[in-house]
């Protein structure tokens, strides 16, 4: 089945870029190898189980299960549990929409989006991040997760560290790929991925980075680091995770959370995400070789990615899609007066556009 409903392309820029130089950056190519790299570890046998028996509705069937995605420095091994929306009676290989959750939330907390997917022909796949959800060791919200950025903000720089703010889920998302390439149900040519905040973080630095993502939409996500930081914007980033941020403060002898303490953090806890892996210089890469989809959504007043900075990224692929002849490829959404929200249209939008070009 085709999505052969009219789409229009919709962007609600407002004003200019104010773009900044990007020094010391390595080209995207460049920085998509050294990404590939900086967060490679070695891999363990997938070792896919089948949490529960899968629920069958009217339209669609849900299933639980899990996979192994890395064996950690202390000998066990990471399992990464996912949540899955068949349409029911499917039959064939279908397309695949991964969607990813925000901070302190969940995989179960993405359903109604996977229903969205199922009940058009694609199978939805939710999986939570790490220390998120089941993998919260039984805390709640984002406690186990800043508790662990926490941690890693501790580690000792000569001994392995973990890296849960964000890099950590783009290795689990990566290995999340190559289970749904060998999946009876799944057609491994349309892959599609899509992210809200944290999980749209995550969206542009792991599909960015790895081709077989042939859709992808960071939904309030798109921003610069660099910028938020050379420009005082800095901290709607850093409250989402800000008991991490203030413990940080107090071991650098800061009286409160500042621009030194960010770079501090940051430099240290997602490595590069001041230059290489920022999303200006990320983003183009969705337009190299073969042109893959891209959906873009913020708003305007949005403190957790301040619009001069997703300007700067925007701008950055836009370029890259123009150059490439596939400007029918990229939406844009900034919307008036939104702060750190999906709107209802956005999603539904971004929805349209993955059936669009997954199918």
């Amino acid at each position: 089945m085709r999505f052969t409903a009219p789409f229009v392309f919709v962007a609600l820029l407002v004003g200019p870029a104010t773009l900044t130089a990007q020094e010391n950056v390595l080209p995207p190519e460049k920085a998509k190898a050294a990404l590939l790299k900086a967060l490679e570890r070695p891999e363990v046998a997938a070792d896919v189980r089948e949490d529960a028996k899968p629920v069958v509705a009217s339209k669609r069937a849900v299933s639980r299960w899990s996979f192994a995605s890395e064996k950690k420095a202390d000998g066990t091994v990471e399992r990464v549990p996912v949540l899955m929306a068949i349409p029911a009676g499917a039959k064939g290989k279908l397309p695949v929409m991964i969607v990813l959750h925000g901070t302190g939330g969940n995989k179960e907390g993405m359903q109604s989006w996977l229903d969205a997917f199922a009940d058009r022909g694609v199978i939805g796949v939710a999986i939570d991040a790490r220390y998120h959800g089941g993998r919260a060791n039984a805390g709640k919200g984002s406690t186990a997760y800043v508790d662990s950025v926490t941690t890693a903000w501790r580690s000792p720089a000569d001994r392995p560290m973990e890296h849960p703010f964000y890099y950590d889920t783009v290795w689990d998302l990566w290995r999340l790929l190559d289970v749904l390439e060998k999946h009876e149900a799944v057609d491994a040519k349309h892959i599609g991925m899509l992210g809200v905040s944290m999980g749209g973080i995550q969206t542009w630095l792991a599909a960015s980075a790895d081709d077989r993502v042939s859709v992808a939409a960071p939904l309030i996500a798109v921003q610069s680091f660099r910028w938020s930081l050379e420009n005082d914007r800095w901290q709607g980033r850093a409250n989402t995770i800000k008991a991490a941020h203030e413990a940080a403060a107090k071991d650098l002898g800061e009286p409160a959370v500042n621009r030194r303490v960010c770079r501090e953090v940051w430099s240290k806890v997602i490595p590069g995400i001041l230059g290489d892996f920022d999303c200006p210089n990320l983003l183009p890469l969705f337009a190299a070789g073969s042109p893959r989809a891209l959906f873009i959504a913020n708003g305007d007043a949005d403190p957790n990615c301040p619009v001069e900075g997703a300007r700067i990224a925007i701008a950055a692929a836009e370029a890259a899609y123009k150059k490439a002849g596939a400007s029918d490829r990229l939406v844009v959404r900034v919307n008036a007066g939104v702060a750190h929200k999906v709107t209802d249209e956005d999603q539904n939008a971004a929805i349209e556009f993955a059936l669009k070009w997954l199918k």
